[in-house]
């Protein structure tokens, strides 16, 4: 349930006018490039509400295309969002999965029919194993990749069927195999090469400058391990589902208040 107080100031209009001071005090300041969304707690606010766990995913789900159009507004032009991990995969009941992959396929043609994604000029890639998802998927996948390829103004990455580790692996054996075929050797690996061997390697500002995780956990899960080294990290005591915009605007804000050291 949402809490009475909340209630109380969105009748009252306050958190309009919070956000709309909120939004001009953001804008003064540096705008990160590329904002990562690790998307927790549609399952436990399905379970607050008394809705199974699927309906979680699709709240969830239809909170996406109203979080990009806050970023892209606010100036950022890449977005990666945490959808689907090779833990979920393995762990979740059949039953969900099935759900998800149903949602998916919804919200896949959605995307394929979007004017916005046009007018926009928005790059999509989806970054993990696709081989993992169902056949369906895997056609609507890189049909989207094909038709935006082209674009260059914003950028979203959807991470489905993903996990960090698996990545590194991934990368180091595309790697030794070409070491062994002849085509790299040794000396040529240095953090540049293996940077461009992961799923990240052919889009522009692979390294997310902040991250944002939702549900209160504190934690990465197991995303984006190598990029994500010097990122800043926010973790929101909200449920995805209920992710506004003003959280989005005091996250960037506390990005703006951290002074960024790369290690140094």
């Amino acid at each position: 349930m949402i809490p009475m107080w909340r209630r109380v100031a969105e009748i009252l209009g306050v958190y309009k006018v919070y956000e709309w001071l909120l939004d001009r005090e953001v804008r003064k300041g540096s705008i990160p490039k590329h904002v990562a969304f690790i998307l927790d707690g549609n399952r436990r606010w399905a379970k607050r509400h008394g809705f199974p766990p699927w309906l979680g995913h699709r709240f969830g789900a239809d909170r996406v295309e109203d979080v990009l159009d806050w970023c892209y507004d606010l100036g950022i032009n890449t977005v990666t969002l945490y959808v689907l991990s090779t833990e979920n995969l393995k762990n979740r009941p059949k039953e969900e999965l099935e759900h998800i992959f149903d949602l998916l396929d919804q919200k896949l043609d959605e995307v394929e029919s979007s004017e916005k994604i046009k007018k926009r000029e928005v790059r999509i890639k989806v970054i993990g194993d696709t081989s993992l998802l169902p056949e369906r998927l895997r056609e609507k996948i890189a049909r989207i990749e094909k038709n935006t390829i082209h674009y260059n103004k914003r950028f979203l990455n959807i991470a489905l069927a993903y996990g960090g580790r698996k990545e590194i692996v991934d990368a180091v054996k595309r790697i030794s195999s070409e070491v062994c075929s002849g085509k790299l050797s040794i000396d040529d690996i240095d953090e540049n090469l293996f940077s461009r061997y992961l799923y990240t390697g052919d889009i522009p500002y692979p390294e997310p400058d902040l991250v944002i995780r939702t549900s209160g956990e504190v934690r990465i899960s197991n995303f984006l391990l190598y990029q994500i080294a010097y990122s800043e990290l926010v973790f929101l005591d909200v449920y995805w589902p209920e992710f506004r915009k003003i959280d989005l605007l005091r996250a960037v804000r506390t990005y703006q208040s951290r002074k960024r050291r790369w290690g140094g």
